[in-house]
């Protein structure tokens, strides 16, 4: 029986990666045994608890139709382009889109599913939701690459983080969990301010990585890591100092670490600052709202920088 979104699942139960996955990979560490040890005692009831249930998905790109293929059989409704959520359709809203897409999204979806939302956006979105009353709005951060349409996708799971780094938040979290497990992937179900600091890494990871390799034409994501990582190692401490500042919050030691070793799993990324407003644009407001205060830049380097590839 499919889970309904009122029901309850405790906070402490963390869906458990996949034991296909786990033993496919080529490390031979005791945390991924271990972790393959615990899945196969997983009872019967939490098996029902995260069940792959019918969902929406919005946008039929990469990501969209690898959820697609996660689903149950015939189950799924794809929307696409300017096409109108049904209101009638059962479980979560899966929102695949470009950012700048949102605002269209949320037009053709009834007030009454908007709750339903599940946003797999990357960059910052509390602003967005804070202006359009998203209170506590479903969110997941992809931690996985899909390189080509219909491709199945490729987990970011790396030697600092065997278990995996995707993560949801919200009603609609353990259904995104159960599904992307269904597809080989890795995923948590975090609480919400466990949720915002990872939310916060994966920003600082897009931003940094991004603006260094575009000093750098042609750099990928390996290559950042590889040969400029003294540069990415001191955008990453600035702007973690800054968002820990921000929002009152302490990082976990080994954040350079974490973000370094994300890169090398998925070395083969291209660079380019894009989506401004979502990504490097919430830093550079940090800056502007400091500088008309009369206080420093709190991140002098990534102002350099931008500057620099002419971005502001």
């Amino acid at each position: 029986m499919a889970v309904k979104a009122a029901v309850s699942v405790p906070g402490a139960v963390t869906p458990l990666p996949p034991l296909r996955r786990l033993l496919s990979s080529p490390s031979s560490s005791s945390s991924l045994r271990a972790a393959a040890r615990r899945l196969a005692r997983v009872s019967p009831a939490m098996a029902a608890a995260t069940e792959v249930q019918p969902a929406v998905v919005v946008g039929g790109g990469r990501v969209g139709q690898a959820l697609l293929a996660m689903g149950p059989p015939e189950g799924d409704v794809l929307v696409g382009r300017g096409e109108r959520v049904p209101d009638g359709a059962p479980g979560p809203i899966l929102v695949c889109t470009r950012n700048d897409d949102l605002d269209a999204v949320l037009e053709a979806t009834p007030k009454s599913r908007w709750r339903d939302l599940v946003f797999f956006q990357n960059g910052m979105l509390d602003p967005w939701f804070e202006s359009k009353g998203l209170v506590d709005a479903n969110q997941v951060l992809a931690y996985f690459a899909v390189s080509k349409l219909g491709e199945p996708p490729v987990d970011g799971i790396t030697d600092t983080n065997p278990e995996g780094l995707t993560a949801a938040f919200g009603n609609w979290a353990p259904a995104v969990a159960a599904r992307l497990q269904n597809g080989g992937l890795t995923c948590k179900v975090l609480e919400k301010e466990a949720f915002q600091k990872q939310m916060l890494e994966k920003l600082i990871w897009i931003s940094a990585f991004m603006l260094v390799g575009a000093r750098h034409p042609g750099a990928t994501v390996g290559v950042v890591e590889k040969e400029y990582r003294s540069e990415v190692g001191s955008l990453i401490a600035e702007l973690a100092s800054a968002a820990a500042a921000e929002r009152g919050l302490t990082f976990d030691e080994g954040i350079e670490d974490r973000l370094c070793a994300y890169s090398r799993a998925v070395a083969h990324f291209p660079t380019a600052v894009k989506e401004f407003k979502w990504r490097n644009g919430w830093f550079y407001s940090l800056t502007e709202k400091a500088l008309a205060a009369g206080k420093p830049d709190p991140c002098p380097l990534h102002t350099a920088w931008l500057k620099e590839i002419k971005v502001i």
